[in-house]
């Protein structure tokens, strides 16, 4: 594996701090205890502009500095507790950003053309794959972790673990507007692209790629 170079480090960094920005900027579900956020978002765009090895790395970057203790994390969240605990049943989507990044990415760089359809397929199959190990984790963790009661936005609740489908259920909302805001990055990818594409930070990134 090559080194990275000043250039591969100034676009991860820029992408860790635009996750930290997208982890905040949004309201909750609250009795969900799983964040709405920017961050699938961010976690295409990585891999389909940086590549997949540097979107992926980017990715790896922003997890590991939030274990580190950084609150960078959705609701200013840090450390291990992030990732397990009653606290943590989300944390699998901290870790499905890195794969998220590095499919879309791949397919990208698989594909003939950088056109529309491009980057509809890849940005969607990131975000499957976000979903897949996020709820999958999600679920796991549920069943581990938030034994008792469950208490609802209606007062309501229930008792004991709950199924997969109903795992999938629970994100309903989320995938409802992941799915509208990947169809926004797909149709901004392209002009991003060619914007990005003219400055001399970005040719000397893909140049070295081709290299």
């Amino acid at each position: 594996m090559r080194n990275l170079r000043t250039i591969d480090i100034t676009l991860s960094a820029m992408f860790v701090a635009l996750m930290a920005i997208g982890a905040n900027i949004a309201a909750y579900v609250s009795f969900f205890n799983v964040p709405i956020s920017m961050q699938p978002f961010f976690a295409i765009l990585a891999g389909i502009l940086l590549g997949s090895r540097l979107g992926a790395i980017s990715m790896t970057v922003y997890a590991l500095v939030g274990l580190a203790g950084a609150p960078i994390f959705a609701k200013f969240d840090h450390g291990i507790g992030a990732f397990v605990g009653a606290g943590g049943i989300s944390g699998g989507f901290i870790l499905s950003f890195i794969a998220t990044a590095f499919i879309a990415g791949l397919i990208v760089e698989k594909s003939k053309n950088r056109n529309l359809l491009t980057y509809l397929v890849a940005s969607f199959a990131g975000l499957a794959v976000l979903y897949v190990i996020g709820v999958t984790y999600f679920y796991f963790g549920w069943n581990a972790w938030m034994a008792g009661k469950v208490e609802l936005a209606d007062g309501s609740g229930f008792y004991g673990g709950i199924t997969y489908i109903t795992a999938w259920k629970f994100m309903t909302l989320f995938i409802i507007k992941d799915a509208i805001f990947t169809v926004i990055g797909a149709l901004m990818a392209p002009r991003l692209y060619n914007a990005l594409k003219n400055t001399s930070a970005f040719q000397k990134l893909h140049n070295n790629k081709a290299a």
